[in-house]
């Protein structure tokens, strides 16, 4: 499956995004999805992932409550609604699909079997 993230861009400290992720070449609803970024000279880290249903989602302690993950099977998308986004959220952003059943591993890059090729946000103060 092929993935293209999207939606990154210049924003100011408490506005908000939403990013994308268009999935190609497979059958979307088979793979449980995530987001994770990476800031500069940092290593990658999860942001949010989501189950192949869209019924359980995972969200790291330092975007609860600010940014939300969904997906829409029908029209192989899944998003990430970025609300009151800070400084620390500038990052590349890269979407991921992941085989899976275990969400256990869906915290971690080794719960990923596809990547798309990111997109990056940058929040000024």
């Amino acid at each position: 499956v092929q993935l293209q993230a999207s939606g990154g861009g210049l924003v100011q400290a408490g506005g908000s995004l939403r990013l994308s992720c268009a999935a190609s070449g497979g059958t979307f609803s088979n793979y449980a999805m995530g987001w994770f970024r990476q800031a500069p000279g940092k290593e990658r880290e999860f942001a949010a992932a989501i189950s192949r249903s869209g019924g359980t989602t995972y969200h790291a302690d330092s975007v609860k409550g600010r940014f939300t993950i969904s997906r829409d099977n029908a029209n192989n998308t899944m998003y990430l609604q970025m609300n009151i986004l800070k400084p620390e959220d500038t990052a590349v952003y890269y979407c991921a699909g992941g085989r899976t059943l275990l969400h256990a591993v869906l915290r971690t890059k080794d719960g990923y079997d596809y990547w798309g090729q990111g997109t990056l946000v940058t929040v000024s103060s």
